[in-house]
């Protein structure tokens, strides 16, 4: 929590966006705090404190500001990509497991009494987890408030607050206004049970190749795209916490700092869970200009990330789902794991069974499901369909975590000790479930074949270069490729 005054004064100066949801700006003589590129005036140095989270400078007395709405910020890169202990909890701390488990439920999963945990989190971010999902749930609130045509009742009851006393009281202390003050003349009509909202992102953001990529991979009954005369769109099914869910995101013809979404929901509590894994999904924390800076260094690389400005790493909404997929596609075309995973979905997943105009009718089988399924059923080798049991079977008993609960190491050897597991699959689950920056596939056929087109000898040796953004290097390579062969 220990942040460098004059690195930070110096971003503020300058207005750079690059360093928003990095820390926050708090001004003493205002009572407000902002994200660093905030355009009002630029406070004297004198008066500023700068913090590593919204919910520390909110515990320390502090407002948002209704300028620059540094609560629309996407998410700190920092811990986005960190592997830590604290870096860990404030991932479960985004997708709701405090409201619906308690911090103790949260200690729990990391395997830290709650003790030791607030005094981990409070360290790396300023506050406790408690106040931490407090600013989650303001957060929430207000980007429904201004967004969303949704009672306050339901807003209140959706955002995570107990009671719609501590919804109001939350929302004038953080903000100083009242919710009604916030929503200004939009007024309050009744919701059609689908939720037009947004997720921010930092510019650049390559939504053209992020669509591309999952086009591609996308399973019937799952996921659908945009069709030719409606393009720019991705929609797909969620497994929530309380019921099904489905998410589409607008890629393509968006406007900039966020990507428009629309959410329908059986169950109004998930919606901060669906939220954070679309986050996941888009790879929305992601720093654009540092890790392009470092890619750009390279002189093989550096046309490629001329050509695609911001490129992500697509995450994914269900580790579950994508463990079972990595496993379909080893060996096989990404056409021919596609086809796999879209007869599993037709045999064994779960009808969707959630009001809404929607393409996707399906939820992905779960683990138990996976785990019970008799290998000779499915048209794979049976080699195959049996490492499709034993990953499901140690997803389902807990063996193995892919909620991004567990170190990413020892996900790693968990997944490593599982029959029909091998590197490039545990490493590609690591790549897309759990968000790893830092992951190369050098076995990769795809990987490969982009080498020798780009006449690199020994990608594995020259890949230490792009530490610790391999995984964007890796997208880079891939998506030269898919390109050059349509």
């Amino acid at each position: 929590m220990y942040l460098d005054t004059e690195s930070c004064y110096r971003a503020v100066k300058s207005k750079d966006r690059r360093f928003d949801g990095v820390f926050y700006t708090a001004v003493r003589t205002t009572g407000i705090y902002c994200r660093p590129s905030c355009p009002a005036i630029t406070p004297k140095s004198v008066n500023v404190t700068f913090y590593p989270s919204a919910a520390a400078a909110q515990q320390a007395g502090y407002r948002a500001c209704k300028r620059c709405l540094p609560d629309a910020t996407p998410g700190s890169p920092d811990w986005d990509v960190a592997a830590d202990v604290a870096g860990r909890a404030m991932r479960l701390i985004a997708d709701g497991v405090v409201e619906r488990d308690g911090v103790g439920g949260l200690a729990d999963r990391l395997g830290y009494s709650a003790r030791q945990l607030n005094r981990l989190v409070t360290g790396a971010f300023g506050a406790g987890p408690l106040a931490l999902a407090r600013a989650r749930r303001a957060q929430t609130a207000r980007v429904l408030i201004e967004t969303s045509a949704l009672s306050f009742a339901d807003i209140a009851f959706a955002s995570g607050f107990a009671s719609i006393r501590q919804f109001n009281d939350t929302v004038r202390e953080v903000y100083g206004a009242t919710p009604t003050e916030l929503r200004g003349r939009r007024g309050h009509a009744t919701t059609s049970g689908v939720l037009e909202t947004r997720v921010g992102v930092r510019e650049p953001f390559a939504g053209e190749e992020l669509l591309a990529f999952l086009a591609l991979r996308a399973v019937p009954g799952i996921e659908v795209v945009g069709p030719d005369g409606d393009p720019g769109w991705y929609e797909r099914s969620l497994a929530l916490p309380h019921g099904p869910g489905v998410v589409r995101v607008q890629l393509i013809g968006r406007p900039a700092g966020y990507v428009p979404c629309s959410v329908a929901l059986a169950d109004a509590r998930d919606l901060a869970p669906a939220l954070e894994r679309t986050r996941r999904l888009l790879d929305a924390d992601c720093d654009p200009v540092a890790v392009d800076e470092q890619l750009a260094d390279d002189p093989v690389l550096a046309p490629l990330v001329r050509a695609r400005p911001g490129l992500r790493v697509p995450g994914h909404v269900d580790g579950v789902e994508l463990a079972a997929r990595a496993v379909l596609g080893q060996q096989v075309s990404v056409a021919g794991a596609r086809t796999l995973a879209g007869r599993l979905v037709a045999s064994y997943g779960k009808p969707l069974e959630l009001a809404g105009d929607h393409l996707v009718t399906h939820l992905f089988p779960d683990a138990a499901t996976l785990a019970s399924i008799d290998p000779a059923e499915i048209a794979m080798p049976r080699a195959r369909g049996r490492a499709l049991n034993a990953v499901a079977a140690a997803l389902a008993d807990g063996t193995v975590a892919l909620d991004r609960s567990a170190d990413r190491a020892e996900v790693r050897a968990a997944l490593l000790a599982v029959p029909g597991i091998g590197p490039w699959t545990a490493d590609y689950v690591a790549l897309r479930a759990l968000g790893d920056p830092d992951v190369f596939l050098p076995t990769d056929v795809g990987v490969r074949h982009a080498a020798e087109r780009l006449g690199l000898d020994d990608p594995t040796t020259r890949s230490a270069a792009w530490t610790p953004w391999r995984s964007y290097a890796l997208l880079h390579l891939w998506t030269m490729l898919s390109e050059r062969e349509n």
